[in-house]
């Protein structure tokens, strides 16, 4: 209620108040993504837009671009910083590519052992630590949106650790600690965009590739790969980003606006990012074999990829990663104080 009532607060104000920036022309926002329209990032951009546009009154047109129709992902993020482009939401592992230490963080393996442990490091201190070094290089971030964690697809079946020896695997970015845990799991780490990974799989240049369910299933990934193991091994975030200098020189009762409209975006995008990997798990079962770990063989997973964490704490932050190892600790207390309230009760 009072969410809606802020909201339409911000609204009148922007209609009632005039702004010695208004122009007869709208302001234009070009929010180019890498992703299909129909992913939990696709759908939240078009969100943002439909939101954007109806609460200013056409005083602001949002462009969105899926699919790198405007600039590929190798290319976005210089775009980003000249202003070509005002907006983007860029993988994490993305980040460390601009210079912006410790972004790494969130590409840890086994760093986050459930969603409330994520948000809770996001939207708070962690979170906000990582958005400040954004600005240096002439970025801000808006929000942090979620596409899941990371499964591994091959065509061979890939359970035990030592299944991956000999295996090339597709990562995204040439981020350290992605390669690091590739390597930590007996595999060669080989980078490709998405956009790019089918065509490098289906002729052989990789085995496999780590991708969360729902950018397995959209990038029709099951038609070049034999197997998906449900590995939880990783994390998929996005960091919704805006040219600096856009950003400030905006009114600021536009800005007020485009704020809320974010806030409501990335609550829409997280309800529907595990939704969407749910529902892509389903139309995979009979497209490709699925495999899921016994706890210990997952325990065999987590053993070897753990030495990851000590090798970059100086780089993601000590203070972080005992920020997160704490937060999680809590969370388990909490739902195991849940389960026995639930338990007494019955």
């Amino acid at each position: 209620m009072k969410k809606s009532l802020l909201k339409t607060l911000l609204v009148v104000l922007a209609l009632l108040v005039p702004s010695l920036n208004y122009a007869a022309d709208p302001i234009v926002i070009k929010f180019n993504h890498i992703v299909a329209p129909n992913t939990p990032k696709g759908k939240a951009a078009e969100k943002f837009k439909r939101l954007v546009e109806e609460d200013t009154q056409g005083r602001v047109k949002v462009e969105v671009y899926p699919n790198s129709e405007l600039y590929k992902d190798k290319d976005e993020m210089a775009a980003l910083q000249r202003g070509a482009v005002q907006m983007l939401a860029p993988a994490l592992s993305k980040l460390s590519q601009m210079g912006v230490q410790g972004s790494e963080l969130f590409d840890l393996p086994y760093i986050f052992p459930n969603k409330k442990t994520l948000y809770r490091a996001m939207d708070g201190a962690v979170g906000k630590r990582l958005l400040a070094r954004l600005e240096p290089k002439g970025m801000l971030g808006l929000a942090f949106w979620d596409n899941g964690f990371k499964q591994i697809s091959s065509n061979k079946a890939i359970i035990r650790v030592k299944d991956f020896k000999g295996q090339k695997i597709r990562i995204s970015s040439s981020n350290d600690v992605l390669k690091a845990q590739i390597r930590a799991l007996g595999a060669e780490p080989k980078v490709f965009t998405l956009n790019e990974q089918y065509k490098a799989i289906q002729e052989g240049v990789v085995d496999g590739a780590e991708n969360p369910v729902s950018n397995f299933y959209t990038q029709k990934l099951y038609e070049v790969q034999k197997h998906l193991t449900l590995s939880n091994h990783s994390y998929v975030g996005y960091a919704v980003v805006v040219n600096k200098k856009f950003w400030e020189g905006l009114p600021k009762d536009i800005r007020a606006i485009l704020e809320q409209d974010m806030k409501e975006a990335t609550e829409y995008q997280r309800t529907i990012a595990q939704n969407e990997n749910d529902e892509a798990l389903v139309r995979l079962v009979n497209r490709t074999e699925i495999h899921t770990l016994p706890e210990n063989i997952r325990q065999e997973w987590i053993k070897a990829l753990l030495p990851v964490h000590k090798e970059y704490e100086d780089l993601v932050g000590k203070e972080n990663l005992q920020e997160i190892y704490a937060i999680a600790t809590q969370v388990e207390k909490e739902e195991r104080g849940h389960k026995e309230q639930m338990y007494k009760k019955k």
